[in-house]
């Protein structure tokens, strides 16, 4: 990717502003953002202000946090105003979430107040919950519209929403009926009432449900976004795919830090410190210098036999290194079941029972 954007840094360097601007209106946006975080941040700054301000907030949220924070705090008041104005709330409330409270006062100070109000509401969402994730961007419409009267409302509102395949039927005091698609409108007649034609036996969750079971419906269900629901039923957001695959994303790399013997971190490797490293490793590390210990211990009641077959030295490291790599196996086996719901507690014993046996027929012919 870097060689892709060579010729985008030559005009940087050579300060080609307006040759830049151009190649960059040719560019898909996430892939403008990969070249900003290349640059030092007064390049940064000063690409960030050529741009167009349609199109600036959306760069912006697929930047990388830290860049995020020297930018809010580099631009004016003026700019943060335009900013927010085409920032997605969740993404928003994504960028919220991982600045100093200084800037968080600064960006709600120029926002809205029918903004700051839904920032407010999702910033009190449990973390890691449908509600942290969700946006409140979505196209809603009364059942009692007509197909027509549909068609031309969500013309109106559609260039707002993060997506307008999916829309969300509510009631008058908005509680969620029914769900219908795009697709479905323009296949039917203008006459036709929502109410009619709108599917019922859909899926939602709540604000508190957890991203991961959230994630879980999407790939079960296939779908590309899903309506999520206060407690008394009342559509407060929905969540979209784009959002589930960054979760996915995080909660896989969970999993892999988790089969490494580290404690879990919401930072990518470059940009973590390296006391944060070495903390999230150091806890699993003295726990298997304990069990190393206690096999020390156990070969040393056998030295007299060592002593009287030196051979035996020799197989040593073989029989550790093979242990070690029977038991990865079976740990990214039985890990991997559980992060996909393949495996849970009450299959204990069948689990166990099962490797008993795997390692009984992999002992015995590894023995010849």
């Amino acid at each position: 990717m870097e060689k892709e954007f060579d010729h985008l840094y030559e005009y940087v360097r050579n300060h080609s502003w307006q040759e830049l601007k151009k190649s960059l209106s040719h560019m898909q946006n996430i892939d403008i953002a990969s070249f900003i975080e290349g640059l030092s941040f007064e390049q940064a700054l000063i690409v960030f202000r050529t741009l167009d301000k349609d199109v600036a907030a959306e760069i912006f949220a697929n930047l990388a946090n830290e860049q995020q924070e020297d930018l809010i705090g580099a631009i004016t008041d003026e700019e943060i105003q335009h900013l927010m104005r085409g920032l997605m709330i969740d993404d928003a409330v994504d960028m919220l979430g991982e600045l100093p409270a200084n800037l968080v006062n600064r960006i709600l100070r120029h926002t809205s107040p029918q903004t700051r109000t839904l920032i407010n509401q999702y910033l009190l969402y449990p973390e890691f919950s449908a509600g942290s994730i969700m946006t409140a961007e979505f196209v809603q419409l009364k059942k009692e519209f007509s197909v027509k009267e549909a068609i031309n409302h969500i013309r109106h509102v559609g260039e707002d929403r993060e997506t307008i395949y999916t829309c969300y039927v509510t009631s008058q005091n908005r509680k969620l009926e029914g769900i219908i698609t795009v697709r479905t409108l323009l296949l039917a007649d203008d006459a036709q009432i929502v109410e009619d034609i709108m599917q019922t036996d859909f899926i939602s969750v709540t604000t508190t449900d957890d991203q991961e079971a959230v994630a879980k419906l999407f790939g079960r269900y296939d779908l590309l976004s899903i309506p999520v629901a206060d407690h008394e039923n009342r559509l407060v957001g929905i969540i979209t795919v784009d959002d589930i695959i960054d979760v996915i994303e995080e909660e896989n790399t969970e999993d892999f830090e988790k089969m490494g013997a580290m404690f879990p971190s919401d930072k990518p490797y470059l940009r973590t410190g390296v006391f944060e490293l070495a903390r999230n490793r150091i806890a699993w590390l003295l726990i298997l210098l304990v069990s190393g210990m206690i096999t020390g211990f156990i070969l040393q009641r056998f030295e007299d036999a060592f002593l009287v077959l030196p051979i035996l030295v020799s197989f040593i490291p073989m029989l550790t290194d093979t242990g070690g790599n029977a038991g990865s196996q079976s740990s990214t086996l039985i890990i991997r079941g559980m992060a996909i719901n393949e495996i849970s507690i009450k299959d204990t014993g069948k689990v166990v029972w099962k490797e008993v046996r795997v390692a009984l027929i992999v002992g015995f012919i590894l023995s010849f």
